[in-house]
């Protein structure tokens, strides 16, 4: 059979870069990420990093680019080349941003390729062992009553300040949002009592959940959480269909080769299936995912939705 000449020439060019593919990677990666060191975002990091650069025999490089939920890394992420060198660790400010920021230097869905879901933390609600507010219940009668209760977050616009706007948009409740510098002093404030209630990360509220000073009133995921299996979620105590998680994906940037982006997403997931990986992880709360580029997609789109019809519907203005 004679192939045209066209045909022949496409083929050619094809194979060089299939085994340019298959090569990958050749030096070492970066991992930007967008928060700062220390917090959750960077632990999860620093986890999956050595087994990451073990798996793909190059060394990760962990880039850490904090600052205004996560834009500044993630405009140095999309800045760089997608060349299958550079990655964005991110959280879910990955979806809330879009909704919250008037004023953003790239366009979140066309500057990022979806890599893989790595994991969803619930958020959950706390109180000081002293609280009076024991149940959700409770918090909805607070929440409509001529005296609503106040909670706490790690600032305007922070993922725990959503979670209450959520609950209050989807419990018909009124409660009063008060803003902090960061999650630690917000969740102090809540242990000592100074402000009765927080949509805490179960992963930041797990240690002080487990030495007794907050105590757990309702988890925010979709199902109980293994670390708590007592505890029953927001949904199942009265507001049905409440799902709130922090969570963190890896990204590329736009424009990165397909073959690269899938070889990435099966060294991740296989990283997760690591004993010593999975043991740290689920033992903050978390629930490991590691799924496909196109599960990734579906599942942020899914969320930049939820956020901007909450965002409308609570009338939040941060800039």
């Amino acid at each position: 059979m004679t192939r045209h000449p066209l045909a022949l020439a496409a083929l050619a060019l094809a194979l060089p870069l299939s085994a340019a593919h298959a090569a990958w990677p050749e030096k070492p990666i970066v991992m930007i990420v967008t928060y700062p060191p220390g917090g959750t975002v960077d632990v999860v990091a620093r986890i999956i990093g050595p087994k990451l650069s073990a798996r793909l025999g190059r060394p990760v490089i962990i880039d850490n680019k904090g600052g205004a939920g996560g834009m500044i890394g993630g405009a140095a992420a999309a800045r760089s080349a997608p060349d299958g060198y550079t990655f964005m660790l991110d959280a879910s400010n990955h979806s809330q941003n879009p909704a919250l920021q008037s004023k953003m230097s790239f366009d979140t869905l066309k500057a990022f390729d979806p890599v893989s879901l790595l994991l969803r933390v619930p958020n959950v609600l706390v109180t000081s062992p002293q609280g009076k507010i024991s149940s959700v219940q409770d918090l909805i009668q607070s929440g409509k009553s001529s005296s609503p209760a106040y909670f706490a977050s790690a600032g305007p616009g922070s993922a725990q300040h959503l979670a209450g706007e959520l609950f209050n948009v989807m419990a018909g409740t009124s409660l009063v949002h008060v803003a902090y510098k960061g999650g630690g002093p917000a969740m102090v404030d809540v242990m000592s009592g100074q402000v009765p209630i927080m949509f805490a990360s179960l992963g930041s509220a797990w240690t002080h959940i487990q030495n007794g000073k907050l105590r757990p009133i309702a988890v925010g995921g979709d199902k109980r959480s293994a670390v708590l299996p007592q505890i029953p979620t927001i949904a199942e105590s009265g507001v049905p269909g409440f799902s709130s998680y922090e969570w963190n994906a890896v990204f590329a940037p736009a424009g990165t080769p397909k073959p690269i982006i899938d070889q990435m997403s099966a060294a991740l997931a296989d990283v997760l299936k690591d004993p010593e990986v999975k043991t740290r992880l689920e033992g903050i709360g978390a629930e490991l995912v590691g799924s496909s580029p196109a599960e990734l997609e579906t599942f942020r789109r899914t969320e930049i939705q939820k956020w901007q019809d909450v965002v409308k519907k609570s009338g939040i203005t941060i800039n």
